[in-house]
């Protein structure tokens, strides 16, 4: 029989040949039972799925032993704490001897072993620093007596057969930890770069490398404010990463802050950040998680100038309802008053004078009527509050200087906001085409599919229009986007303009 002392050097052997935990727990198994003679081994480990029971991990048998229906059923087995060999070592911590588990009342595997032929088995514990993390028996293929000095040999390795594997499987653990940090890195859409104490790069990922145009490996090293930091701002980044060293008192620490970034081009642009410093022993290290904001400070600022100019068009629609008021409807009632008091004034003495005068004031007043009439419509017309978008959208066509060919046009209603949305976009759209494209006829349609309500005016004129140029299709565009929609306007010189909105809508 082969010496303990050579199995303990064997185990160990084979032990430091694989950074695997399956493979190491593999080979120690099949060191022990070859230099030990016995017939059949096994692993026993916590269930992935059910970590309060054993489960057959791993099996070993010698050469020419019949045992296939016994690890078909110690596979298919698992063991609670006390229950089976592998059960009662595990809750005790202690290794343990069975002369022959045929006659073994705690033994469930008692008739796959007997087919087997195996008889006396021994049991021992893997145990960390954390605990038990497993057991490992042994079979014979005879009954024997309790040998004492190889139990106190096998406790001996299961300490470190299990220092070993769980030495192994935090290694193993952190390759995973650090792989998916990696990926997460990789994949990342934001930048993240790490800096040590010296303000030089440690990290450069992916996404980093696309919005500072630099290479990781052209950066790794160097220091991070002569790379992606404005010349302004570089002292006063020196001068914090100093002051946090010295008292370790943050101030911009774990805070969203916007700021100025710089690509390798030299060019600066907006940009979001947030530092923390990386919980790792040693010297503090910081990551700074950056996000490009150059076109969501772009839509701020055109968000903001489309409220001036929405704020400016109110102004000018309300001076100029001012305007039509005083120039108009106003002025025809002053005079209409004038007229119904002269007309007063001569009743008695001049009674057909008088008639005259009352006539002349009621043709004022039909005047003045129609023309509050049509100051009204623009404001919003009765028709589109009566009847929706279809019978405005044909009287506003009727009322065009233009041929309007009127298309498809919905006949169900829309909120307020949708339908006056959608009529002043048509009317501003005839209008532009009367009064600048020169068109001879104009194409209206509104059709609603998806939860949109897609207008389209086209016009054969000019073309040539810029939507950026002046008031009317800017405020357009401005007053579609208040209610989430677009617009759209494909203006050709000498092709004739196309003006296109989409609006989101509840059918």
């Amino acid at each position: 029989m082969v010496t303990l002392p050579r199995t303990e050097h064997r185990v160990a052997r084979s032990l430091a040949q694989t950074a695997d935990p399956a493979e190491a727990l593999a080979r120690a198994l099949q060191a022990i039972g070859e230099n030990l003679e016995w017939r059949v081994g096994a692993v026993w480990e916590p269930a992935e799925d059910r970590p309060e029971v054993l489960r057959c991990t791993e099996t070993w048998r010698a050469d020419g032993v019949e045992a296939d229906e016994f690890e078909r059923a110690g596979r298919a087995t698992v063991f609670a704490a006390g229950e089976g060999l592998p059960g009662r070592v595990w809750d005790s911590a202690e290794p343990a001897w069975i002369r022959d588990v045929l006659s073994d009342d705690n033994f469930p595997r008692r008739e796959a072993a007997r087919q087997a032929g195996l008889h006396a088995a021994f049991c021992f514990p893997m145990r960390s620093a954390h605990g038990v993390l497993g057991a490992i028996e042994f079979f014979a293929g005879e009954a024997r007596e309790l040998d004492r000095e190889l139990l106190t040999t096998m406790a001996t390795l299961g300490d470190q057969i299990g220092q070993a594997i769980e030495r192994r499987r935090d290694a193993e653990a952190l390759r995973a930890k650090e792989a998916r940090h990696n990926a997460m890195l990789e994949a990342s859409l934001d930048c993240v770069v790490t800096m040590d104490d010296e303000g030089c790069v440690v990290d450069f990922n992916p996404a980093a490398e696309r919005i500072f145009g630099y290479k990781a490996a052209d950066v790794i090293g160097q220091e991070m404010a002569d790379l992606i930091v404005p010349p302004a701002l570089r002292e006063r980044h020196r001068q914090g990463l100093a002051r946090y060293l010295e008292t370790e008192r943050p101030i911009l620490l774990d805070r969203r802050i916007e700021i100025t970034g710089m690509r390798a081009n030299g060019t600066e642009f907006p940009i979001e950040l947030t530092i923390t410093r990386i919980d790792l022993p040693g010297p503090p290290t910081f990551a700074g998680y950056l996000r490009d904001i150059t076109e969501r400070k772009a839509t701020e600022a055109e968000l903001r100038a489309s409220r001036a100019r929405i704020v400016e068009a109110a102004d000018a629609a309300r001076r100029r309802l001012e305007r039509d008021l005083h120039d108009g409807a106003q002025q025809r009632l002053v005079e209409l008053a004038i007229s119904l008091r002269l007309a007063r004034a001569r009743l008695d003495a001049d009674p057909a004078q008088a008639r005259e005068l009352l006539d002349a004031a009621l043709d004022g007043l039909t005047a003045a009527t129609d023309e509050l009439r049509e100051l009204a419509r623009g404001i919003h017309p009765a028709a589109l509050s009566n009847g929706g978008l279809r019978p405005a959208l044909a009287a506003l066509v009727s009322r065009s200087s233009v041929q309007v060919r009127l298309g498809d046009v919905p006949d169900e209603r829309f909120p307020a906001a949708i339908e006056a949305t959608a009529y002043f976009t048509i009317a501003e759209a005839l209008t532009n085409a009367a009064r600048h494209a020169e068109a001879k006829r104009v194409d209206v349609e509104a059709t609603l599919s998806d939860g949109w309500l897609r207008i389209e005016v086209r016009d054969d004129g000019r073309g040539g229009a810029d939507p950026d140029s002046g008031t009317g299709l800017r405020g357009l565009a401005d007053r579609v986007a208040a209610i989430e929609g677009r617009l759209k306007v494909s203006s050709t010189a000498g092709a004739g303009t196309s003006v296109r909105a989409e609006i989101p809508c509840a059918s």
